[in-house]
């Protein structure tokens, strides 16, 4: 089993940048998450994809087990240091190392587009009990935002065929999925500040930045950074 070359050798390579300059999620769509899955003590949500815990260390507080599950081993360490409330598990969407039905719900933050397919949500609904549910969960750019559009169009030239959250065809593949019901989708406004070294951070973060060669990556770094003037 493997995943795309941009998230182990990107990710790989920025996890730290990742844990530093990527936010968490919003309180009151985790507070909308975790309702609509039915977390609370004695229930158990495998957090799947979970990169370095930006939702997992939200899902601790509820009480249920909460137990993360990362392909990307320097990924999977930042978790570890950030999140000892969790159980951890290298593992992968497609061959999720947990037994049949031992799950109440699992959840996935921003990573869902990375393994949209109909093997990945087959092994979601094993691991889920009968009327289990699957969370998933987007901190997505306002493109009706100036910098934030601009941002986008320096960043997405360097995307080759890494998988976007953007275009839509993780929904598709969800909706026509037998395995789930009809998408419940919510929308809520999140704000992060950022100045010109953090937001050159978050660019770097992006998986398919980081496993850009040198030069073309330093110079996108250097056109994000001029974004906040």
């Amino acid at each position: 089993m493997s995943v795309h070359p941009s998230v182990t050798r990107g990710f790989g390579r920025a996890a730290e940048s990742y844990e530093r300059s990527r936010p968490g999620y919003p309180a009151d769509a985790v507070s909308w998450l975790v309702e609509r899955i039915r977390l609370a003590p004695g229930t158990t949500v495998i957090d799947l994809a979970a990169g370095t815990g930006k939702l997992t260390r939200l899902l601790v507080p509820t009480g249920a087990t909460v137990i993360a599950v990362e392909p990307v081993d320097q990924l999977r360490a930042q978790l570890e240091a950030a999140v000892p409330g969790a159980e951890l598990r290298a593992g992968y969407a497609e061959r999720i190392p947990l037994p049949d039905g031992g799950a109440d719900a699992v959840t996935v933050a921003q990573a869902f587009h990375w393994f949209a397919t109909d093997v990945a949500l087959g092994e979601m609904a094993r691991v889920l009990r009968p009327g289990g549910r699957l969370g998933l969960i987007w901190n997505m750019r306002d493109q009706g935002d100036d910098l934030q559009r601009a941002f986008t169009e320096i960043v997405e030239a360097l995307r080759d065929d890494e998988p976007s959250a953007y275009d839509g065809r993780w929904r598709r593949v969800l909706g026509a999925s037998p395995l789930f019901g009809p998408i419940e989708k919510r929308t809520f406004r999140y704000e992060q500040w950022l100045d010109a070294d953090g937001l050159a951070e978050r660019a770097s973060s992006i998986s398919f930045v980081s496993a850009a060669p040198a030069d073309r990556r330093a110079d996108l770094i250097a056109r994000v950074r001029a974004l906040a003037g």
